[in-house]
């Protein structure tokens, strides 16, 4: 399903594979010192790369990046935007959207949101910033429909603030960094690494973005595969995946661990920001002809099937059929990892009154998500739904 290529690969001409080995062979007949060069050239032919230098403020490994524009979400605006004003500010210098998402209808302790809501709104008005609405939009659709741009680079205060698949670099953080961009600071690291996510094949019927993304995450997180990395999604199977699709597959590239994410862009991108009244922000971004990654993930897309992702992680992932062969098995291995957890032997979750009649019975389903809620999604939920009883 997934391959993991653990040494430094070249990409040929958007295509061809090379282990450093073959490519040291191929690339360069002369001498080391000439193969070196050659490989810190295709280094910079990632797309990555290209974009962290255009943001890049300093000089050398060490990264100061100044971002394009910055989000958060209700959750978090108020301490933002406070910490900021203590910090002397007058106006945001860069575009920021104040969504309003998490805690929309949350009641805390006898009270609700609305005057964290006004208070993003006021703001919004008193700085420059762009104020979002609940019954607009939420955080990550109007980012990707109304901000993001080929090219640029997003700073957001939730975790899953990724928009690679539309040619932009998506970094989630905390508050304290989304100050320092408004006080006209910059966000300092060395530079990552690039771990290619080559897809290929078709799909088979049935197979969500979510299920590519689980397939992914169980490969790649419990090892560390792509830790504080950037991860460029390449390779001839992303012709065919509509936006919706890309946007379900990096939206869960987070739960990797990676740093951050970039695609390839095409028509499909130019056609989506095209409805979007934003033609003028779309840009090609492809490798150059020889590029250079850490690392590969090979995606072969015909081997992906339906997915499921069990308790504690977004990793700890079963293809669905696996699942019911063996539920009795992996639920109570469920069970042991939450005594383990919790360092409580007491605790018992009953999950073997959860397999019943040779299948497992489920409880209740949520259809959702600010995150990964795409409209593709939906309309295929509604779909199966249709004509059925939601039990509400």
């Amino acid at each position: 399903m997934i391959k993991l290529i653990q040494e430094g690969t070249f990409l040929i001409n958007g295509k061809e594979l090379l282990s450093e080995h073959e490519a040291r062979a191929k690339l360069a007949q002369s001498n080391s010192r000439d193969y070196e060069r050659r490989k810190q050239e295709a280094l910079e032919n990632t797309i990555s790369y290209c974009i962290l230098k255009s943001h890049d403020h300093g000089a050398g490994d060490t990264l100061r990046l100044k971002f394009d524009a910055l989000t958060s979400h209700d959750m978090i605006n108020v301490n933002i935007i406070q910490t900021a004003r203590a910090c002397g500010l007058e106006r945001f210098p860069l575009p920021v959207v104040l969504a309003n998402c998490q805690n929309t209808l949350c009641a805390v302790g006898g009270t609700i949101n609305r005057d964290d809501h006004i208070f993003a709104l006021t703001a919004a008005q008193k700085y420059g910033g762009i104020c979002v609405p609940i019954e607009i939009s939420v955080i990550h659709t109007y980012m990707r429909e109304m901000v993001a741009a080929c090219g640029t680079m997003i700073m957001g205060a939730d975790s899953h603030t990724r928009y690679g698949a539309l040619g932009c670099m998506g970094i989630g953080e905390g508050g304290g960094e989304l100050v320092k961009q408004m006080m006209g600071q910059t966000y300092d690291m060395n530079r990552p690494e690039v771990v290619a996510v080559y897809l290929t094949g078709k799909l088979n019927r049935g197979v969500g973005p979510h299920d590519v993304a689980l397939a992914i995450i169980g490969a790649v997180y419990k090892n560390n595969f792509v830790k504080n990395c950037v991860m460029e999604f390449i390779g001839d199977g992303i012709a065919d995946l509509s936006m919706d699709f890309r946007n379900g597959i990096d939206v869960m590239t987070t739960e990797t661990a990676c740093w951050s994410s970039i695609w390839e862009t095409d028509e499909k991108v130019r056609e989506y920001m095209t409805i979007h009244g934003r033609e003028r922000d779309y840009r090609e971004l492809k490798t150059g002809p020889i590029a250079y990654y850490d690392r590969v993930v090979y995606v072969d897309l015909s081997t992906v099937h339906a997915m499921i992702a069990m308790p504690f992680h977004p990793s700890n992932t079963y293809e669905i059929r696996e699942l019911l062969l063996n539920a009795p098995d992996i639920l109570h291995k469920v069970e042991k990892d939450a005594v383990a957890l919790t360092n409580n032997r007491n605790l018992w979750l009953n999950l073997h009154e959860k397999y019943f009649k040779g299948t497992l019975r489920v409880d209740q389903g949520i259809i959702g998500g600010c995150s990964g809620g795409c409209y593709e999604n939906i309309c295929a939920a509604a779909d199966i739904m249709r004509g059925q009883s939601v039990g509400n």
